[in-house]
C-alpha cells in the first residue's frame, strides 16, 4: 500500500482498533453496530480534535466555594457538524458530547450511482449556501462519515464545504480505503485533515471496502438487503 497523504492520519490507539475489528465481523448485531460507531467515534473524535481546535481564555467564573476561576473556550469559535445521510448520523452524538458547547448540525446527502459509483448530491442543507458570499459559514467544518470507498463522496462534500466558504474541514471516518482517503485528500490539500480509525487496501468490484465491514447504513438502521 502506498504511503497516505501528509493530510491523512490513521490513529493507533489499541483500544480503537479492538473496536475496529469487532465492528468488522457480520455476527454483531445492529445494537452493538450504533455502540461501537459512538464508541469509535468518541475515541477518534479526541485524537482529531486535539489538533484541530485550541483552548482560549474566557470570562471569569466563580467555584461552589466562592473562588473566582477563568473560563476556557475552544477556537475557531464557529464549528459545525456535517454527517453524510444516513450513516453519518451514527457519529453526531459522540462528537457533539465532546466539544464543550453546542454547535450546528448541517446535513449533506449523496449517494453513489450505481453503474459509475460516481456522488450524485440530493440534500443540501448548509444555511445561505453562496460560493460567492459564503454567509454562514464555519470556521471549521467536522464531516462525519463511517466509510470512505472511492472516496468520491467525501471529495464532493469537501467541495460543497469549501465553496460554502468553510475555513478548514476536519473528516472523520471509522474506515478507508487506501485510494478513496488519498482522492478525498486531494482535494483540497492546504484545508482539509482527515481522520481515520483504519484503512483496507483494496475496493471490490462494487466499490466496497475490502475486507471491510459492510454498508454502515444499512447496518444502523436494519435496512440489509432493501
Amino acid at each position: 500500500m502506498d504511503p497516505l497523504p501528509p493530510n491523512v492520519h490513521v490513529s493507533k490507539h489499541p483500544c480503537l482498533v479492538a473496536k475496529l475489528s469487532q465492528l468488522r465481523s457480520k455476527s454483531t448485531s445492529a445494537k452493538e453496530v450504533k455502540s461501537l460507531v459512538h464508541e469509535i467515534a468518541i475515541i477518534l473524535g479526541c485524537e482529531a480534535l486535539a489538533h484541530a481546535v485550541s483552548a482560549a481564555p474566557g470570562s471569569t467564573d466563580e467555584t461552589p466555594l466562592g473562588f473566582p476561576y477563568q473560563t476556557t473556550s475552544v477556537l475557531p469559535e464557529t464549528i459545525s457538524l456535517v454527517p453524510i445521510l444516513r450513516s453519518g448520523l451514527g457519529m453526531v452524538e459522540a462528537i457533539q458530547t465532546l466539544l464543550p458547547a453546542p454547535v450546528p448540525v448541517h446535513h449533506l446527502g449523496l449517494y453513489r450511482e450505481p453503474i459509475s459509483l460516481e456522488p450524485v448530491e440530493y440534500y443540501n442543507n448548509l444555511p445561505d449556501h453562496s460560493s460567492a458570499t459564503g454567509q454562514g459559514a464555519s470556521g471549521l467544518a467536522v464531516i462525519l462519515d463511517p466509510v470512505i470507498a472511492t472516496g468520491g463522496t467525501c471529495a464532493a462534500a469537501i467541495q460543497s464545504l469549501r465553496e460554502w466558504g468553510a475555513q478548514r474541514v476536519l473528516v472523520l471516518s471509522v474506515l478507508g480505503a487506501a485510494g478513496g482517503v488519498a482522492r478525498a485528500a486531494a482535494e483540497w490539500p492546504a484545508g482539509v485533515e482527515i481522520w481515520l480509525a483504519g484503512v483496507d487496501a483494496e475496493l471490490t468490484d462494487r466499490g466496497m471496502l475490502k475486507p471491510g465491514l459492510g454498508d454502515v447504513g444499512d447496518r444502523l438502521f436494519l435496512t440489509i438487503g432493501k
